[in-house]
């Protein structure tokens, strides 16, 4: 069973983050809080055992991909590349927060955590508003590749005591920060294309997203 620890994500003591790295970089899985809902993360390591392992726990199909957390706007063109620059005014104008932005995938990123597409890989990125996050992230030297900590088809969870506990089982840690503070999802914004396409709308409106996108 993964243990529970209490933290506070807008400040969190440096002894949470130096485990919560050190857990993950070897090869470890941890529920984490978000500004959004509670996820389930993993090192962005190529050839990570806790990537398959994130789907085992959601039961989830290892087609699927998953969205990075990274440190900041930079990032985008560090994992990405070609990336328009009405995407950089959106990570500018809403980063941190919970936007999460399609770009096409550079070099950089492993090929198990990118999406194949009609115009080469792809890579969904975020930076979430939690200095938790972002310092786990610094700390490790490479994103987190996450996901909402629930099965497959159930609620996210939008606070520690939501998450399921055959998942609390199933991690090596927890962190509980209590709610989360947005309590909605993120907004997912195509960003390979000539405009921004929304692929699900979250705690970001559409109609943000296009004003800031201009």
């Amino acid at each position: 069973m993964g243990e529970v620890v209490a933290v506070d994500q807008a400040s969190p003591a440096q002894g949470v983050v130096d485990r919560v790295a050190s857990v993950l970089a070897s090869g470890g899985v941890v529920v984490l809080p978000t500004d959004s809902v509670y996820g389930i993360a993993c090192a962005a390591l190529p050839g990570n055992p806790g990537h398959a392992r994130i789907f085992d726990v959601k039961r989830r199909e290892r087609s699927q991909t998953l969205p990075w957390f990274v440190a900041d706007e930079g990032d985008l063109d560090r994992y990405g590349r070609e990336v328009p620059a009405w995407a950089h005014r959106l990570a500018r104008r809403l980063w941190p927060g919970a936007l999460t932005i399609v770009v096409r995938a550079s070099d950089a990123v492993p090929p198990e955590y990118a999406q194949d597409g009609e115009g080469g890989a792809t890579i969904a990125l975020r930076v979430p508003d939690s200095e938790l996050c972002r310092r786990v992230v610094r700390s490790l030297g490479v994103p987190l590749a996450q996901t909402s900590a629930n099965t497959h088809g159930a609620p996210s969870a939008t606070s520690g005591a939501a998450v399921e506990e055959g998942i609390v089982d199933a991690v090596d840690l927890v962190l509980d920060a209590g709610p989360a503070p947005v309590g909605v999802a993120s907004t997912i914004v195509d960003a390979t294309g000539p405009a921004p396409r929304v692929l699900r709308e979250g705690a970001v409106s559409a109609a943000d997203v296009a004003r800031l996108a201009r």
